[in-house]
């Protein structure tokens, strides 16, 4: 069995029953950057609505947000900022984020993107990992106090000349710009920067410098969440989030008519690459609900700025489905958007096409390593497989299924996903060792565990890692979730395995139940007697209020798993 397929045109549907497809290339790539993709759009679009922050009240044409960003970018030239510079932005959704977003893409500076849940150690490791220049933050994000958290790190900037800092523990910071219209001691005020930059604007300066840089420079710098270990920071490139914009957008049909409601965080790429670069790919409205996600705000958007696309991941359009008074808002205009970023549920699919409108909604696959959408479902395909699969194969991309030995599987069985093209990544930020162990001959392993069918259409089973492997049986829980997601009194599970003196590995389940609903641990394993293997039936059971999840709504399993053997007083086998 081949290791590598020979290339000979695009190969959407598999062949010779081997788990490998090849995307279409007949939209070509396109080598504009990340500004000049934004100038493009205002060009073509100067009056019509561009970006909607509901509660900053602002509201921008797409000639303004364009004019804001140079404004931006031309303050942080002021400061010193230069092209190859990292510029960190540590804030929740707010119209300075996108600017920054613009700004430094403008000028070839390097966009760092902090997790809004970072806390002390977790931003010195990052802004040092990186060697941030400046660090652009908001004032505080529900319990975070950002400034506080700043001057506990920084000391230096009781007495520190704005954007002339000397920090003892950052060597590279020199400036750090506080969002809003208060000042802190050693910090620059952000609307001082656009101030400067308004001061004598020169658009041939910004034009010139932008001319100089290249499509394939690194532009962001994206720092994944991982469960061991450091966070390791995915460096992208003008080329890998563009096009993933542009193929985005396509896929869901998306034009300048259209009214994007983005709940989802602009620090990760979901809200920064599926919706803020699709919406500049084609025109269309970037709507802004709130700081942070809220399902009635989000809800209150789409009615009252009568929007026709909608982003989440499955737990946020949960709690929209399950608002008390969700009968009360008009959402008839919705018709299209994205459900990502962790495995979507069937049956919360199911409710989104009958409930919300949105008979065009697709389903989205990637990783941040991968710019990040590599599959995605388009708004024609059946509701079977938009309610199954994560979609087919994204334009000039490659995916291959392998097992262990690095052998493609055979159609239908379970592989590694693997996956090559433009949207890999240039690397892991200062760990060459990490990105020579994750690319290898240009293929990204994903970590992901998948399965392709005869027409090309991927599902995600779950992670290699989650994996378990009871009494020999190798079980893959997204299997078992989708089952327990049938019970009509469950409103989420997720299973992982503990360890087992007999067996090796056992199934635990958390579940969280419908609000009002009560069940014992036997209900669930009674619902499961005859439907699923007997293996593969939950041994530890646990009802809880909810679980413990990443700013994005990724589930984070190796906390239950810790705690599980903690309760349990459970042991690891050691193994080679």
């Amino acid at each position: 069995m081949p290791t590598q397929p020979i290339h000979t045109g695009p190969q959407i549907e598999p062949r010779d029953g081997l788990s490998y497809v090849r995307g279409s290339t007949d939209m070509p790539l396109s080598d504009a950057t990340v500004s000049r993709f934004l100038r493009d759009t205002a060009a073509k679009y100067p009056d019509r609505p561009a970006v909607i922050f509901r509660e900053q009240n602002i509201r921008w044409t797409w000639r303004e947000f364009a004019d804001e960003v140079d404004v931006l970018a031309s303050g942080l030239l002021k400061l010193g900022v230069e092209a190859g510079d990292r510029v960190g932005i540590w804030s929740p959704n707010r119209a300075e984020w996108l600017l920054t977003q613009f700004a430094t893409a403008r000028i070839g500076a390097i966009l760092v993107n902090i997790n809004p849940a970072y806390r002390l150690a977790e931003l010195e490791y990052a802004l040092n990992k990186v060697g941030c220049k400046a660090l652009i933050a908001a004032e505080q994000f529900k319990t975070s106090k950002y400034l506080e958290m700043l001057q506990t790190l920084v000391p230096e900037l009781a007495t520190a000349e704005p954007g002339a800092l000397n920090a003892a523990r950052f060597r590279d910071l020199k400036a750090v710009i506080r969002m809003g219209e208060g000042a802190t001691p050693g910090m620059l005020r952000f609307p001082d920067v656009m101030l400067r930059g308004r001061d004598g604007l020169n658009t041939a300066q910004l034009d010139a410098l932008e001319s100089t840089l290249t499509d394939h420079g690194p532009i962001n710098i994206q720092f994944t969440s991982g469960t061991t270990g450091n966070p390791k920071g995915a460096t992208l490139s003008h080329h890998n989030v563009v096009n993933n914009g542009r193929f985005i957008a396509h896929s869901m049909l998306l034009t300048e008519h259209d009214s994007l409601c983005i709940p989802v965080p602009l620090y990760h790429c979901f809200g920064m690459v599926l919706a803020v670069l699709a919406c500049v790919s084609v025109g269309a409205t970037m709507v802004f609900p709130g700081e942070a996600f809220d399902p009635a705000a989000t809800l209150a958007a789409v009615d009252e700025e009568r929007c026709t696309a909608l982003h989440g991941v499955p737990t946020m359009f949960i709690a929209e489905l399950d608002l008390p008074n969700f009968d009360k808002y008009d959402l008839s205009r919705l018709r299209t958007g994205i459900m990502a970023g962790s495995p979507c549920p069937i049956e919360t699919m199911k409710k989104v096409v009958s409930q919300m409108h949105l008979g065009e909604i697709t389903i989205a696959y990637g990783m941040t390593e991968t710019s990040p959408v590599s599959f995605q479902s388009s708004t024609t395909d059946p509701l079977d497989k938009r309610t199954t699969t994560v979609g087919q194969i994204q334009p000039h991309l490659e995916v291959k299924l392998v097992d262990p030995l690095g052998k493609i599987v055979p159609v239908g069985e379970t592989g590694e996903l693997c996956t090559r093209g433009y949207s890999v990544m240039k690397g892991y930020w200062g760990d060459e060792e990490k990105t020579r162990e994750s690319i290898i001959d240009g293929w990204m392993h994903t970590g992901d565990l998948a399965t392709l069918d005869a027409e090309g259409y991927c599902n995600i089973v779950g992670r290699l890692k989650d994996m378990l492997i009871r009494g020999g049986e190798n079980i893959y829980p997204r299997e078992i979730e989708e089952f327990l997601f049938r019970h009509p009194k469950i409103q989420s599970v997720q299973v992982f395995g503990v360890p087992d003196t007999k067996y090796g590995e056992e199934v635990c389940a958390w579940i969280v139940l419908r609000q009002g609903e009560l069940a014992t641990s036997g209900d669930i394993r009674e619902f499961c007697q005859g439907q699923i293997a007997h293996y593969k039936i939950p041994r530890h059971i646990r009802f809880v209020d909810e679980l413990p999840m990443t700013v994005t709504g990724k589930v984070q399993k190796f906390i239950m798993r810790a705690k599980m053997i903690e309760e349990l007083k459970l042991s690891e086998a050691k193994t080679a």
